[in-house]
């Protein structure tokens, strides 16, 4: 039987697609640098597999029977470079019937996010592809930022206004298995996803205090400020943080407000609101 391959596989996507191939039937190899945190998430309904893109010798075994592939840019490989040798060995294996990248929205316009130049490397390697384009997860927000809300009731994000067209990762990983188990339908496509609404900070910020029961506010820092503080106070790491700092810089200019009505499309259900996905996971945010 044919494979899916799921690199990324502890993500928050990546777990999620996982799940709903599973769901769908498929015959899943998830993929990533942690074997045993693998088999302890999914034990024996998946082929666990050991993978780093930065390591060519652990692409034969992952690639064993898999016709089709889920690629996730780890956050800290911010160089695109990096991804090129797996792409090529997708290539050289032939016979592959869909690989779907997780890329950003507005990309195909901004050539500066690393995102743009692994879907050129992608096509050029005349793979079939499909895209993915999702704005901002919602999940930043019960993920990276979730320190600032939980202990100072802060939200530390430099976008002033900006809005934002949160998605749930959830919502993107139930649409990536589905194009992976029907990929003839999606082939040379890329679909720009968002939630149902586009807010800014200062509404996140509203929401969050509704369903927390405090004060949540968004404490709009400049950039610079930003960047710094989460390097020097947080500790991210530095890679990390200038990715991060460049696709806020892109939410400043109006790139995250689009909403789009494609996951409707593709799932023919709505996408989840932010309001509904902080009513699942307020653990995230309580003390």
């Amino acid at each position: 039987m044919s494979k899916v391959m799921v690199t990324g596989a502890l993500g928050n996507v990546g777990s999620y697609v996982v799940k709903y191939l599973i769901k769908s039937g498929q015959d899943v190899v998830a993929a990533d640098i942690n074997v045993g945190a693998l088999e302890s998430r999914y034990g024996h309904e998946v082929m666990n597999v050991f993978f780093d893109f930065t390591k060519p010798e652990t692409f034969l075994t992952a690639l064993q029977d898999v016709d089709r592939v889920f690629i996730m840019r780890p956050p800290h490989l911010g160089r695109p470079e990096d991804l090129k040798p797996f792409i090529e060995a997708l290539k050289s294996k032939g016979s592959m019937k869909l690989v779907s990248f997780l890329s950003l929205i507005g990309v195909e316009n901004n050539p500066v996010p690393p995102h743009h130049k692994i879907e050129k490397y992608i096509e050029k390697a005349g793979l079939p592809y499909c895209h993915i384009r999702p704005s901002f997860f919602m999940q930043n927000i019960s993920g990276v930022h979730a320190f600032e809300i939980k202990y100072f009731d802060r939200i530390v994000v430099p976008v002033k206004r900006a809005l934002t067209s949160f998605i749930d990762a959830e919502d993107i990983g139930g649409l990536i298995a589905k194009v992976l188990t029907e990929p003839e339908k999606h082939n040379n496509k890329a679909y720009s996803i968002t939630g149902p609404e586009a807010i800014d900070y200062y509404t996140v910020a509203k929401i969050l205090s509704e369903e927390l029961g405090r004060k949540i506010v968004y404490a709009n820092p400049s950039p610079s400020l930003t960047k710094k503080y989460w390097i020097e106070v947080r500790g991210l790491d530095k890679e990390y943080s200038n990715v991060m700092s460049m696709l806020y810089m892109m939410t400043r200019l109006g790139t995250a407000k689009k909403t789009t009505s494609t996951f409707k499309d593709v799932m023919r259900k709505e996408p989840q609101t932010f309001r509904q996905f902080v009513r699942k996971n307020l653990n995230a945010w309580q003390r």
